[in-house]
């Protein structure tokens, strides 16, 4: 009996030391699925990642474990609980959409993992859903069409008429740019969304053009956002219903957009918290060597994504283990790390405090179709929801 428990307490003591020796980190994404175009995105920038760090976060191993979504809440939260519980991650992070994100955060948070969603941005989880090992290296909803609705004021659109998918991110998509734009709202289609997603907008576009609005604005990510583009551009609305997007011409549309020869597109605007042309060191290093790897622009999916593994990397550097959770909770919070935005900062609710900019799509030396930075939207916003979060 003595030998026996000699050998469980060796045996529990050099699991222990293997454990602590690495980080591991579970990252659900979409990697299944027309969505799936995002998913490897961000699966590409987070490897980038770890390369830049030579796989290691401090003096320990980093470990990224990826898990498929399947586009779906229910198989989001399967994925979680798994990584959660069969994988034993120490972080949490990835999540493209909000009802995956809502449906798994009470599998990690409730397991006492640090949650860092690197896309999703709920109006819940910013306010009264918000929680002290929750963070995010992307932004809330409502922010970017904020800053989209003042873009629209200050060119004098009086007229609006609105499109996006039926779902979180899509109703707070609507309710960021109505919140900011002081024109009218002359009509609004939420379309179909899920697996079965509606991708046939010549009915809404219809309707859009009857209105005589004196632009569209819309929120279609993936593959929905070049369907509606193709649409759009062969509908020849270009120059009698001008085009204001959030989360639809980015870099992963941009390239097959090209490929189609879809010129309306070139010279429409979009806004963001971040773009290929911020000029900071790790920007730079990031977008070249991202470009080498895989032949295109990151898009912010892959941005946020790369900022979500530094973060996390850094703050584990810092307390030099993962067990200390009330320090690495301090350091993440602190946010020092070199982010591809330039200067990074959390506001109360663990939401980053940040800058939206202007972005429009142009080509650049090379003829690569891509997007560049025009103004300053928004300096240090403060997302709409921070002040329901009472931590």
């Amino acid at each position: 009996m003595r030998k026996f428990m000699t050998l469980a307490l060796a045996a529990s003591l050099m699991s222990t030391a293997a454990w602590a020796e690495s980080v591991k980190i579970g990252f659900v994404t979409t990697l299944t699925t027309g969505a799936a175009v995002i998913g490897k995105d961000m699966q590409n920038a987070a490897n980038l990642a770890v390369e830049h760090l030579g796989g290691k976060a401090g003096n320990l191993d980093l470990e990224v474990i990826f898990a498929d979504d399947g586009f779906a809440p229910e198989t989001g939260k399967q994925a979680t609980d798994k990584l959660v519980k069969q994988d034993d991650v120490d972080f949490v992070t990835g999540y493209i959409w909000s009802h995956v994100l809502l449906a798994s955060r009470k599998s990690a948070l409730d397991a006492g993992k640090f949650l860092i969603s690197a896309n999703a941005g709920p109006s819940q989880i910013a306010g009264k859903l918000c929680d002290e090992n929750f963070f995010s290296t992307s932004w809330q909803n409502d922010q970017t069409p904020m800053a989209m609705g003042e873009v629209l004021n200050r060119q004098g659109v009086k007229s609006l008429y609105v499109m996006a998918p039926n779902y979180a991110a899509g109703k707070d998509m609507v309710a960021g740019v109505e919140r900011t734009f002081k024109g009218e709202i002359v009509g609004r289609d939420l379309t179909k969304w899920g697996a079965d997603a509606q991708l046939d907008f010549s009915a809404e576009l219809a309707k859009a053009k009857a209105s005589n609005a004196d632009g569209i604005f819309v929120f279609y990510p993936g593959a929905a956002g070049g369907a509606f583009i193709k649409q759009y551009d062969q509908a020849g609305l270009k120059d009698t219903l001008p085009l204001y997007s959030v989360f639809t011409v980015d870099g992963l549309s941009l390239p097959k957009l090209q490929a189609a020869n879809f010129e309306a597109v070139l010279g429409s605007r979009t806004t963001q918290e971040w773009d290929p042309s911020l000029d900071n060191a790790a920007n730079k290093k990031f977008v070249a060597d991202f470009k080498a790897k895989h032949g295109t622009y990151p898009s912010f999916y892959a941005a946020q994504s790369y900022d979500a593994i530094m973060l996390i990397a850094n703050a584990v550097a810092k307390v030099g283990n993962t067990e200390d959770k009330d320090a690495l909770r301090a350091a993440l919070k602190a946010a020092d790390f070199q982010s591809v935005r330039g200067d990074f900062k959390f506001g109360t609710n663990n939401m980053p405090v940040q800058n939206f900019y202007l972005r429009e799509v142009v080509a650049d030396s090379d003829g690569t179709w891509t997007t560049q930075v025009v103004e300053t939207v928004f300096e240090d916003h403060v997302d709409s929801y921070a002040a329901d979060c009472k931590m």
